[in-house]
């Protein structure tokens, strides 16, 4: 069956693709991923991808769109819930894509991960799917995603920070600072405990 990959970066895509040849299925890359910002990590992503999929002899279509504006302007006045967008807006485009250039399935590197909302990303993949007549395929890639992730260290992959918008940025900088402010109020409270 001829599937289409969506693929959100190099490391998450080798134990998806993996898998996929494992089973029979050489699926076809797709890069499409406006959510990714700022343009510098896009590209760092998307540069990765490439090499990586030049590398493993994996054919990869992209539609290149940095969409800072669009995607910042749709989830800006709610970004606490941001992802169904995000998972939304690049779940019908794959499908769309892949109706349009004749493949019959389509699937997301984004089911690898253990940090992803699954249940959401199945749901907005399969209701894309219907709307525009091709299947959606809902793999489980997460059995494996540590043993791709080690891979991709090994192979010297670029390995973001962070999920992909500006909002995930910010929270990793917001959560390391929590850690920070909580480490540096442990200290200080051993310290005045020894006086």
């Amino acid at each position: 069956m001829s599937t289409l990959l969506h693929i959100c970066c190099a490391p998450c895509s080798v134990a998806c693709v993996k898998t996929l040849r494992e089973e029979g299925t050489e699926p076809t890359g797709f890069w499409y991923n406006p959510n990714i910002h700022p343009f510098l990590e896009y590209k760092a992503r998307r540069d990765t991808l490439r090499q990586y999929a030049r590398d493993i002899g994996l054919e990869l279509r992209e539609e290149d769109d940095y969409g800072l504006r669009q995607f910042t302007a749709a989830v800006a006045q709610d970004c606490d819930h941001r992802c169904g967008y995000c998972y939304a807006c690049r779940m019908e485009h794959t499908a769309r894509y892949a109706a349009e250039n004749g493949f019959a399935a389509f699937s997301t590197t984004l089911l690898v991960s253990p940090y992803q909302d699954r249940a959401l990303i199945c749901a907005t993949g399969a209701r894309m799917g219907e709307r525009y007549g091709v299947e959606f395929i809902p793999y489980d890639f997460r059995p494996r995603f540590r043993e791709g992730q080690e891979e991709a260290r090994a192979l010297g992959l670029y390995m973001q920070k962070y999920c992909g918008c500006v909002y995930s940025e910010e929270e990793r900088f917001s959560n390391r600072r929590k850690k920070e402010l909580h480490k540096l109020h442990k200290e200080q409270g051993r310290g005045a405990a020894q006086c």
